[in-house]
C-alpha cells in the first residue's frame, strides 16, 4: 500500500510543526499496525506464520482556532487509489459534515468555519476508503483526532470579587492582608497564554503583592486606624507572563483597620462645675462628663469613679452611659442649701480593658475635678414625724388634749407656721386643732363601737412667701370603756317535752357585748333573785360565756300548761360591771321519739292569735275543699256550656200554673196530654217568673248516665254528712241568685234523699226504655227526665 500525499504548501506554511509531527505515513513493517490480525497461511502453503503489514496510520491532526477561512488541514490516500476515481472518501464522527469536510475523490479533509477551543479543544473522527465498482472498503477503518491549536484570545479573570479583607492598626511589616487568584481560559499547557503575572497599581508603599501568588502583605509599619482606617489596594495581572501583545485586568481589594488599644481616656477640661437646686428629688441628673479615647468599641470602654471627698461620695453618684461613653453625675441624697451649699470632688476616668503591648498603664486613666453648687429654694415646713399615732378613751370630755405635733420652715427666712385638719380626713368633724400649736383636742363625745380608729391629716401652711404647705398622717386609736350591756347572743325559743327527766339540758344560751375588753369577754348568767326557788327550771352557768336551762322535774304536761316564762340575767366582767335581764318563753311540745318538736311554729303562730291548734287546722282544710269544689264547679260548668252549643235539639216552653205547689212541676208537650207529678205535699207556694227561653235536647245516652251516675253518689254520700249539707245549701243559693231555673224544689234534690226517705223514686230509668212512644189510641204520656243536679240548665226536666 502507498502512502498518503502530502499537505498543501499553505497548510505547512501555517503550521510545519504541525504538519511534521501530526501524521505521517511510513511503509514497511517499522510502522504497522501492533494490533492489526494476523492472516492464515493459504491452504497447502509451507510459509510460517507472520503478521500482516499496515499500509498507513493516523494519528492526529491540528487546526488553528478562531481561523474563519476554511482551509485544507490533511488527506487521505490508499495505495490502491490509482487516481481513477475509483476510490471514495467517507469522513464520520464527531463534527464531521459541519465543521470538517472531506473529498470523496482526493481524500482531502477540510475546516467549515473558524473554532474555538475554549468550547472544544479536539474531535475524534473516523475515516475510510470504499471500492466505487465493488463497494467494499479497500483499507479498514481508522480512528485519529483534530485538536483545536490556542492561540492568546482570553482576558484573564479575578475570582471571588470583591476582595475585603481587614487587618489590626499598629500590625508589623509582611503581615498577610488578602490572596487575590485570577484565571485564564486559553490553554496552560501551549506556550504562555495563561501564564500570569500579578502587580499593584494603587496602595503603595503601605501595601504590596507577590507577583506569582497573589499575595497581597504589608509592606509600611504601624499603621494607625486613627490615622486612617481603610484603604483601597488596586491589583492587575496580566497573561503572557507580562510581555506585550498580553491581556490584563485589574480588581480592588479593601482593606480596613481594626482598632487596638493604643489610646488612653482624656478629659479636655480640668474643671467641670454644675448646679442643682435643693429640692432635686434622689436620681436627678446633676450633669455629665466626658473624657475622649480615639480607640472605639471595647478599646473605648471605660468607668468613671469619684474620689477625695468622702461625704460628696456619699452624696452624688456617676455612672457611665453605654451608648456615649460619658459620666453621668446624679444625685443620691436629698440636699439642703442651709446644711451645705457647694460640693467639691474629683472625678476619674479608666479604661476597661488596658493593653500594655501599646501604651503603659498608667497612660490608661485620666483626671479631672468637679465643682456643685446647690441652689436655695423656698421649701414647705417639715414635720418632726411623718406620722403620729395617739391614744383616747371613748369616755374622754370634749376639749381633751390627745397630742401635739410639730412642723418647722427651714428656709433661710423662717415663716411662722398653721396648723388645720384637711376636712375630708375628720367628715365627723370628732377633733380640732390648735392652728398656733399644732395642739390636737376632742370635739365630740367619742364612741368606739361606732368608729374604732380615726385616720387625719394634719397640714401646716407657711403664712408668708410662696405660702407652701406640708402634710403628715394622724391615728387616733379609740380606747374601749365598758359602757354597753351584755344580751343573748339571739333570740332563743327553746322548748321543753312532756317526757322530759329531771337534770336534762332544755337549752344551751350565750351572750355578745359590743365592748372589747382588753382580758377577753367574761359573762355570768344568773336567773332573777327571787324568796322561792323555781321548781320547774334552773340556770348552769358553764364559765365559758355560755349556761345550760336544765328540767327540775318530769311532770310536764300541755293539758296543765303550754308555756313558762324564766327570766336570765346576763353580766359582763368589766368595772364597772353591767348586766342585762331577758326572758325566755319555754313551750312544752308533744315532741316525737327522736326528741323534735315538729308543730313548734304552728303552736307559736296560734298562741300568737289567741285561736287553738284545732281550730286552725279545722280552718285550713275547709278553706282548701271549698276551693277545690269551685275547681270542680267551674269546670262542669265550662263542660255543659260546650255541650249546650254543640247540639241543635228543639226545645219546648215550660209553663207552669200558678196553682201548682212549690214541689210540683206541671210539664206538656205537644200532641199529648199534660203530666202532672205531685212529688212533695206541702203548701201551695208560687214559683218565680220564669223567662222564656229555647231548650236543646240531650241525648239518651247521655240522660242515662247522667242520672245514674248521680244515683252512685247519692249512695256514697249520706244526708248526714257535713259535706252533703253544705253542698246542698250552696246549690240552693245559687238557685237562688239564677233567674233561668227553676226553684229549688224536691224534684232537683231527688237524687239526695238517700234509701232512708219514704217517697218513692220518681225516675223512670229502670221501668221502660227512654225512646218508647205512645201507640195512636193510647193514654200513655212521655217519660220525663228529671235532672240529678241542681243548677244544670242543660238537663231541666221535660
Amino acid at each position: 500500500m502507498g502512502r498518503p500525499e502530502g499537505v498543501r504548501p499553505r497548510a505547512v506554511a501555517l503550521g510545519i510543526f504541525a504538519t511534521l509531527a501530526l501524521f505521517s505515513a511510513i511503509p514497511g513493517a517499522a510502522m504497522s499496525d501492533p494490533n492489526a490480525p494476523e492472516r492464515p497461511p493459504a491452504p497447502g502453503s509451507s510459509q510460517p506464520h507472520r503478521r500482516v503489514k499496515r499500509g498507513w496510520i493516523w494519528k492526529q491532526l491540528f487546526v488553528p482556532e478562531e481561523d474563519p477561512t476554511p482551509q485544507v488541514i490533511g488527506q487521505l490516500k490508499s495505495d490502491s487509489d490509482r487516481g481513477d476515481s475509483s476510490i471514495r472518501y467517507i469522513l464520520s464522527g464527531e463534527g464531521a459534515g459541519d465543521v470538517f469536510q472531506i473529498d470523496e475523490y482526493t481524500g482531502e479533509i477540510r475546516t467549515l468555519g473558524k473554532l474555538d477551543r475554549e468550547e472544544k479543544a479536539f474531535y475524534v473522527l473516523q475515516a475510510q476508503a470504499i471500492n466505487r465498482r465493488t463497494n467494499q472498503p479497500e483499507e479498514p477503518e481508522s480512528e485519529f483526532i483534530i485538536k483545536v491549536q490556542d492561540i492568546n484570545d482570553n482576558v484573564p479573570q479575578f475570582q471571588n470579587e470583591p476582595y475585603v479583607s481587614s487587618i489590626p492598626e499598629m500590625c508589623p511589616t509582611g503581615t498577610t492582608v488578602a490572596r487575590v487568584t485570577a484565571t485564564d481560559a486559553d490553554d496552560p499547557m501551549f506556550g504562555n497564554n495563561a501564564k500570569l503575572i500579578y502587580s499593584i497599581l494603587q496602595g503603595e508603599p503601605y501595601f504590596s503583592v507577590e507577583p506569582k501568588t497573589g499575595i497581597i502583605v504589608t509592606s509600611w509599619p504601624n499603621m494607625d486606624r486613627e490615622a486612617r482606617d481603610q484603604y483601597l489596594v488596586v491589583v492587575q495581572v496580566k497573561d503572557m507572563l507580562g510581555l506585550s501583545g498580553g491581556y490584563s485586568s485589574s480588581t480592588t481589594v479593601t482593606v480596613t483597620l481594626t482598632d487596638v488599644n493604643d489610646n488612653g481616656p482624656t478629659f479636655h477640661h480640668h474643671l467641670y462645675a454644675f448646679a442643682v437646686p435643693e429640692n432635686a428629688a434622689v436620681g436627678t441628673t446633676v450633669g455629665r462628663i466626658m473624657a475622649q479615647d480615639g480607640d472605639i468599641g471595647i478599646n473605648a470602654k471605660m468607668t468613671y469613679s469619684l474620689e477625695d471627698d468622702l461625704e460628696a461620695s456619699a452624696t452624688f453618684i456617676i455612672r457611665t452611659d453605654p451608648v456615649t461613653q460619658e459620666g453621668v453625675v446624679l444625685l443620691a441624697k436629698p440636699l439642703d442649701f442651709e446644711t451645705k451649699r457647694r460640693f467639691v470632688m474629683a472625678a476619674e476616668a479608666a479604661n476597661d480593658h488596658a493593653d500594655t503591648r501599646f501604651l503603659p498603664l498608667d497612660e490608661f486613666r485620666d483626671r479631672t475635678t468637679l465643682k456643685i453648687v446647690v441652689e436655695d429654694v423656698d421649701e414647705p415646713p417639715v414635720f418632726l414625724s411623718p406620722l403620729y399615732e395617739w391614744k383616747v378613751p371613748e369616755n374622754a370630755a370634749v376639749g381633751t388634749a390627745v397630742g401635739s405635733v410639730t412642723a418647722e420652715d427651714g428656709d433661710a427666712f423662717n415663716n411662722p407656721v398653721r396648723y388645720s385638719i384637711a376636712r375630708r380626713s375628720d367628715a365627723a368633724r370628732a377633733f380640732k386643732i390648735d392652728p398656733n400649736n399644732g395642739t390636737v383636742t376632742t370635739a365630740k363625745v367619742l364612741d368606739r363601737e361606732a368608729a374604732g380608729w380615726h385616720n387625719l391629716t394634719v397640714e401646716a401652711k407657711e403664712t408668708a412667701q410662696g405660702r407652701l404647705s406640708s402634710s403628715a398622717a394622724l391615728f387616733i386609736k379609740v380606747l374601749d370603756v365598758n359602757d354597753n350591756v351584755p344580751r343573748l347572743a339571739t333570740d332563743y325559743q327553746p322548748y321543753i317535752c312532756e317526757g322530759t327527766q329531771p337534770g336534762e339540758l332544755v337549752q344551751l344560751i350565750s351572750a355578745v357585748d359590743p365592748d372589747e375588753p382588753a382580758e377577753g369577754h367574761h359573762f355570768y348568767f344568773s336567773m332573777v333573785p327571787d324568796r322561792h326557788i323555781n321548781p320547774n327550771f334552773t340556770l348552769r352557768d358553764n364559765q365559758d360565756n355560755t349556761a345550760g336551762i336544765v328540767a327540775r322535774r318530769s311532770s310536764f304536761s300541755r293539758r296543765d300548761r303550754t308555756q313558762y316564762l324564766l327570766p336570765v340575767v346576763v353580766t359582763d366582767s368589766g368595772s364597772p360591771a353591767l348586766s342585762s335581764t331577758s326572758t325566755l318563753t319555754i313551750s312544752v311540745c308533744s315532741c316525737q321519739p327522736g326528741g323534735h318538736c315538729p308543730t313548734g311554729g304552728v303552736r307559736a303562730l296560734a298562741m300568737s292569735m289567741g285561736v287553738s291548734l284545732q281550730t286552725l287546722l279545722g280552718l285550713s282544710v275547709c278553706l282548701l275543699t271549698l276551693t277545690v269544689l269551685s275547681v270542680l264547679m267551674l269546670l262542669l260548668r265550662r263542660h255543659r256550656r260546650k255541650q249546650q252549643e254543640g247540639l241543635e235539639v228543639d226545645t219546648k216552653e215550660l209553663e207552669l200554673p200558678e196553682t201548682v205547689s212549690q214541689k210540683v212541676l206541671y210539664y206538656k208537650e205537644a200532641g199529648a196530654e199534660g203530666a202532672r207529678l205531685d212529688s212533695c205535699p206541702g203548701s201551695a207556694v208560687p214559683l218565680r217568673p220564669h223567662p222564656r227561653r229555647k231548650e236543646r235536647r240531650l241525648r239518651r245516652e247521655d240522660v242515662r248516665a247522667s242520672i245514674r251516675m248521680s244515683l252512685r253518689e247519692s249512695h256514697l254520700i249520706g244526708p248526714e254528712d257535713d259535706v252533703f249539707r253544705q253542698f246542698i245549701l250552696d246549690r240552693l243559693v245559687e238557685a237562688d241568685e239564677d233567674p233561668y231555673v227553676p226553684p229549688f224544689d224536691c224534684i232537683r234534690a231527688y237524687a239526695y234523699e238517700g234509701s232512708g226517705s219514704p217517697a218513692g223514686s220518681l225516675s223512670s230509668l229502670d221501668s221502660a226504655e227512654l225512646g218508647t212512644e205512645h201507640t195512636a189510641g193510647g193514654s200513655r204520656a212521655h217519660v220525663v227526665r228529671l235532672s240529678p243536679w241542681c243548677g244544670a240548665v242543660d238537663e231541666d226536666t221535660f
